[in-house]
């Protein structure tokens, strides 16, 4: 009764919606007069003169609703002359719905392609791209091809955006259109590259203005349980472990290194860098090109001598396993971090496995809410529309159909055995056959289709069985599955964006025959099933025929069934079709579409913790690519803020305190060296040291970047900063993600996972900010330039960094360029994600000279 009253409740809410948007379409009908009297070119200059309103208003957003009415005119009055195509009344409701940015749910054969046109020619006036989400690629290029007349028509530009090799060029180019249509995988996955790349001009989404989903519970409900993750090895040049442990055992200790086994750290002396130098053929080994090759050697070092086989690991069936230190027992399926298990797999001849780690992730919903305005298009939206309101915040208007469905849904028919089922069908299908009338079987698996193709052989019945994953061919045989004495197998989704035509011979029929052989997991696939047939006042019949040994019936809802069903003695073959079992049916796919509604929503609430992290690293990084940025007072603020850090790692307050260890952890840190004396003087005159290191700092930086030309160093630092920012990021993100996999077992300690997560994660973050500061500054500190060419050796930095972008959905970018020698508080050069000094910088920080040293 409640529930009735509810429905009665929304069915007027969403009645009186819709008799408001028929007022307004009085609007735009009384208009089509006036521009159908209009040549072409003048046609296009109304629609330039309503464009230039909007482009020369201080807001231009702000007065799309007053020029809706001519724009949505024009639109339909050139779609007329283009396309042969008018806009019905019901048409332009849905296209007002949307550019409400709602839902606009409208049965199949309505014509959603042609709907969007209109919100998309007045939303595109602003000047910004309007993106249309599909499904595929095959239904993004063809709405692309079958409206581009229109759209260039009225001088705007169409992109399209297809999956395969990413290039950047071609995306620069489709991006910059006015309209660009692409799949939600592509328009997510460029989200992320662009947020890896270093070079302003090279991201190709530098807005998210408006976005019409086709498909929209598909997108932004099915495919929603999974996130868009970016993943790479943490390293792709292998062979330079290789080279590294060559270089390694061709040096000789004390000659060309010093071994510190305390400390477990190695240092290189004078005649060591410059024996590396020979061996690995380059000019520094400490220049910013070489920095890499520094850490792999550091690594190498210690591996061959600092760790010994049997006794910090073994070698068991070609690989490297841990000796846990503590227990003395295999640690199996643990690795060494920051790149120091591949040098001693490279020691010991064995295959060298990268590593690999998230480099960017985020949800559909977080990526999708990233838009200014969002909108929708579905057949089978109604059923999830709390989810939409409450996830999207986007409402769910049902439009009417411009001619009423004239389909009949039939009962389902239950059987005890699938073999029943299976036998009933196939006797339906010859009965319907016989009779010519073209039939859809709908299957919800790969593995049934294939059954009932088996099925129909035996029987001889000609029949077309689609490959789900082939886009193009699915909708082109769908397309023909209307033709008279046409049997098609397909899965429920088959020919989602695609509409069944038929002829007048098999209207007289009775249409397209849609047969159902189970239910799926979500209403919504079972009635865009149905909704294959019956387009545009077409005849057509639904039914679906299960049994109780279908997934669904027997997880979630047999047992009322089964009861009914011996209650009534039914024999082998016989069925039953009743109302109540079609609503028990029902009612089991509530239960599925409420544990998968709990399931995306689990999702989203962890990604909402890690999204406010997100954006904010972000927004740093769109700063950073900015031209018009200066850096110069971040450097000082944050060499202030490293100052203070330095002080408290070394635990050093007061003048009595140990200043040794300042000194030595500003020269393995900063590369600048401290005088004691000098530090106390700074103390008794200051009451602080911060004065007096600044100053060094400073003294040192500048006597370094004065020969570099001003516009060229702040293009360095921005490079330095985004590095760092990168590469912390990443490594934060490696962290999160072990977070995550293991804080629900807090709930075993009666604590919420969540509470603990947000609490852990924030953490995290305040620590990653400091991070950045500090190895920004040291990096800034203890790079070497080039005095040569340094605009040359800047945009060759720069191109390589962004080059490293190419690809990266499958691969991580490559090594840092501007990258020194590692310390405690950085990320360790090996991407493991980790602190230098909790992986493999634990040597302390009295571990000598920077140029002299390899730390762990």
């Amino acid at each position: 009764m409640i529930l009735e009253f509810a429905k009665k409740i929304f069915s007027n809410k969403n009645d009186r919606l819709v008799g408001h948007y028929r007022k307004e379409i009085r609007k735009i009908n009384a208009l089509e007069e006036k521009y159908q009297n209009l040549g072409n070119t003048e046609l296009q200059e109304a629609f330039k003169s309503l464009k230039e309103q909007v482009q020369n208003a201080d807001n231009p957003k702000s007065i799309l609703n007053k020029i809706l009415y001519d724009s949505f005119a024009i639109t339909r009055e050139v779609s007329k002359r283009v396309l042969n195509m008018r806009h019905f009344d019901v048409q332009l409701i849905g296209g007002i719905v949307l550019h409400e940015g709602k839902i606009a749910e409208m049965k199949t054969g309505e014509g959603k392609t042609l709907v969007a046109t209109l919100p998309v020619c007045l939303n595109a006036m602003v000047g910004k791209s309007v993106h249309i989400v599909t499904v595929n690629d095959y239904l993004a290029q063809r709405d692309a091809e079958l409206m581009r007349p229109l759209y260039e028509f009225l001088g705007y530009s169409v992109g399209i955006i297809l999956s395969g090799n990413y290039d950047e060029a071609d995306r620069l180019t489709q991006y910059s259109c006015d309209i660009v249509y692409g799949t939600n995988n592509e328009f997510g996955f460029d989200y992320l590259r662009d947020n890896m790349k270093y070079d302003y001009n090279q991201k190709v989404q530098k807005y998210h203005h408006f976005a019409i989903v086709d498909e929209v519970d598909s997108i932004l409900i099915d495919e929603a349980r999974t996130p868009l993750v970016i993943s790479g090895p943490t390293n792709r040049t292998l062979d330079n472990y290789k080279l590294a442990n060559n270089v390694a055992l061709k040096l000789k200790e004390e000659i060309h290194y010093t071994i510190d086994e305390k400390n477990r750290t190695i240092i290189l002396t004078e005649e060591g860098i410059n024996e590396t130098e020979k061996l690995f053929k380059i000019d520094n080994l400490y220049s910013i090109e070489n920095a890499i090759l520094a850490h792999h050697l550091d690594q190498a070092l210690k591996a061959n001598k600092l760790f010994k086989i049997d006794k910090d690991y073994v070698l068991r069936d070609g690989e490297v396993v841990i000796v846990d230190e503590f227990t003395g027992r295999l640690s199996e399926g643990r690795r060494f971090s920051e790149g120091l298990h591949q040098a001693l797999e490279a020691k010991e001849g064995v295959t060298i496995k990268e590593e690999s780690q998230t480099l960017a992730d985020i949800t559909y919903q977080n990526y999708f809410r990233l838009y200014e305005k969002l909108a929708g298009m579905t057949g089978t939206a109604q059923t999830e529309a709390s989810e939409f309101l409450q996830i999207y915040n986007l409402d769910v208007i049902s439009i009417p159909t411009n001619i009423p469905v004239k389909r009949k849904d039939l009962n389902d028919l239950i059987y005890k055995t699938e073999a029943e089922k299976f036998k009933a069908l196939t006797q339906k299908i010859i009965e319907l056959h016989k009779n010519g009338q073209p039939i859809l079987v709908g299957t919800a698996s790969i593995e049934k289709s294939e059954k009932i193709h088996e099925l129909l052989q035996k029987e001889r019945i000609p029949h077309s069985v689609l490959n789900a994953k082939q886009h193009a061919k699915e909708a082109e045989i769908i397309k023909d599955a209307g033709r008279k004495g046409a049997v098609t197998i397909a899965t429920n989704m088959a020919g989602r964006g695609v509409d069944i035509k038929i002829d007048d011979e098999v209207r007289t029929l009775g249409g397209l025959y849609i047969i159902g052989t189970e239910r799926h997991e979500s209403r919504r696939i079972d009635n865009q099933l149905r909704g294959r047939s019956g387009r545009q006042g077409d005849p057509g019949t639904s039914q679906f025929y299960l049994s109780l040994e279908d997934s669904l019936l027997r997880i979630f809802g047999s047992d009322k069934i089964k009861g009914i069903m011996d209650k009534l003695g039914l024999d082998e073959g016989e069925h039953i079709e009743s109302k109540l079992v079609t609503r028990s049916v029902e009612n089991a796919q509530k239960k599925v579409e409420s544990m998968h509604f709990e399931a995306r929503k689990h999702l989203l609430e962890y990604d909402d913790v890690a999204n406010e992290q997100r954006k904010a690293i972000y927004r740093v990084r769109n700063e950073l690519l900015d031209p018009n940025y200066s850096i110069s007072h971040k450097i000082i603020e944050n060499r202030q803020d490293s100052i203070v850090m330095l002080l408290e790692k070394c635990e050093v307050f007061n003048d009595d305190d140990n200043l040794e260890l300042l000194c030595a952890q500003a020269k393995e840190d900063f590369n600048i060296t401290l005088n004691q004396e000098s530090l106390k003087e700074s103390f008794k005159t200051n009451n602080n040291f911060e004065k007096y290191i600044e100053e060094i700092l400073i003294h040192d930086y500048e006597v370094k970047m004065q020969h570099i030309n001003p516009k060229v160093r702040s293009e360095i630092e921005k490079l330095v900063y985004l590095q760092t920012l990168d590469n912390l990021w990443r490594e934060h993100l490696y962290v999160m993600d072990n977070l995550k996999t293991g804080i629900g077992l807090r709930g075993y300690n009666q604590k919420d996972p969540l509470v603990e997560y947000k609490k852990e994660s924030y953490n995290l973050f305040v620590e990653l900010a400091a991070q950045i500061k500090y190895t920004a500054i040291k990096m800034l500190q203890k790079v070497q330039l080039s005095a040569t060419d340094d605009t040359e050796q800047t945009k060759a930095a720069r191109q390589k960094l962004s080059n490293s972008t190419k690809g990266v959905q499958a691969t991580q970018p490559k090594a840092p360029l501007f990258k020194s020698k590692p310390v405690r508080n950085e990320p360790c050069p090996c991407g493991s994600g980790r602190k230098y000094k909790d992986c493999c910088g634990k040597s302390g920080p009295k571990s000598g000279e920077l140029a002299r040293k390899s730390k762990n």
